[in-house]
C-alpha cells in the first residue's frame, strides 16, 4: 500500500459540499516536527502522568508538549500541540460532534489515513438531536474507526469511547473556561483484542488569532471508575519505528484539520 493514496470514496461521496475537502492539496507537517520525528522520545520522567492529568489545566505550558516520554508509571505519552489560525475551541467541538456521522467526514480529516467510521443509531439520533450540546455529543458515545497508524500499511480497527471527563478524573469546572475551550477524552481499545490500550485526550484554548490544540495520548493505559490503570505488561518497548510512525500520524491529522477547521465550520455548522 502506497502511504500517499488516500482512501477510497464513492460516487456518491463525491455530490457532497464537503467532498472538495477530500481532493484539496495536504498540508506536509513543519520543519520543526520533522526534526522532532527523528528524535521523538524527551528524557524519561518528562511526560504528564496520567495520574497528574489536571496539569493540562495550567497556565502557560507542560515539559512534554511535542514529542514522545516514556513514563514512570509503565506506558509511554504521545505529546501533539498544534495552533490552528482562525479556529475556535466551539470549532473542535463541534467537529468532533459532526464528523462522525458521514465516513467521508472521517475521510476529509486525514485522507490517507482515515477510512471509516462507524456509530450506533442511538449515537446518531444523540448527534442529530438540536437540543443537545455540543460537548454531551462528545461524551458517552463510541466510535469505531479503521485507519492506518503505521505508514503504507493497511488500515486496523480501533474502538474510541469517548465518556464525560468527569468520569475519567478530569476536573470539569476548567472546561468551558479561558483555560480550557474544547475537550474530549475516552478509552480506546482494538476490537479483536491485541496491540496496547489507549487513553487520549484532546483540549483547546483560545489564544490570540486562533486556538491551541494540545493533545495526550496514552499508551498502555485504560482510566476505569475514574481511576488511571497501567495495563501494559512490565517492561514492554515500543520499537522506535512505531513511536515515530504514530506521532507522524498525530502530527499529520491534527496539521490537516487546522487547515481545514474555520472554513468548513462556516460552511457546515448547521449541515447536520
Amino acid at each position: 500500500m502506497d502511504y500517499f493514496e488516500r482512501a477510497p470514496v464513492t460516487e456518491q461521496d463525491k455530490m457532497k459540499s464537503y467532498y472538495k475537502y477530500f481532493n484539496r492539496e495536504l498540508e506536509d507537517i513543519s520543519a520543526e516536527k520533522k526534526k522532532i520525528l527523528e528524535h521523538p522520545m524527551l528524557p524519561e520522567g518528562t511526560g504528564l502522568e496520567l495520574s497528574e492529568r489536571n496539569k493540562i489545566f495550567d497556565d502557560g505550558y507542560l515539559p512534554d508538549e511535542i514529542g514522545v516520554s516514556r513514563l514512570k508509571s509503565g506506558g509511554y505519552c504521545f505529546a501533539n500541540q498544534n495552533f490552528i489560525p482562525g479556529g475556535t475551541g466551539e470549532m473542535l467541538q463541534w467537529w468532533f460532534a459532526w464528523h462522525p456521522l458521514d465516513n467521508l467526514r472521517y475521510r476529509i480529516w486525514d485522507p490517507r489515513d482515515h477510512y471509516e467510521v462507524g456509530i450506533s443509531e442511538e449515537t446518531r439520533k444523540k448527534l442529530m438531536d438540536p437540543d443537545i450540546p455540543l460537548i454531551e455529543k462528545c461524551q458517552n458515545v463510541k466510535h469505531s474507526n479503521r485507519e492506518t497508524v503505521l505508514l503504507g500499511t493497511d488500515p486496523i480497527s480501533v474502538v474510541l469511547t469517548f465518556m464525560k471527563p468527569s468520569d475519567m478524573g478530569w476536573d470539569e469546572s476548567k472546561i468551558g473556561t479561558e483555560k480550557c475551550s474544547f475537550f474530549v477524552c475516552g478509552n480506546v481499545v482494538k476490537p479483536e483484542g491485541g496491540g496496547w490500550p489507549i487513553v487520549i485526550m484532546h483540549s483547546a484554548r483560545d489564544v490570540k488569532g486562533g486556538c491551541e490544540h494540545r493533545s495526550r495520548i496514552w499508551v498502555g493505559y485504560q482510566i476505569k471508575d475514574g481511576k488511571e490503570v497501567c495495563v501494559a505488561p512490565e517492561h514492554f518497548e515500543i520499537p522506535i519505528e512505531g513511536i515515530r510512525n504514530q506521532l507522524q500520524h498525530h502530527f499529520f491529522e491534527f496539521i490537516n484539520l487546522a487547515a481545514i477547521l474555520p472554513q468548513i465550520y462556516e460552511e457546515e455548522k448547521n449541515n447536520w
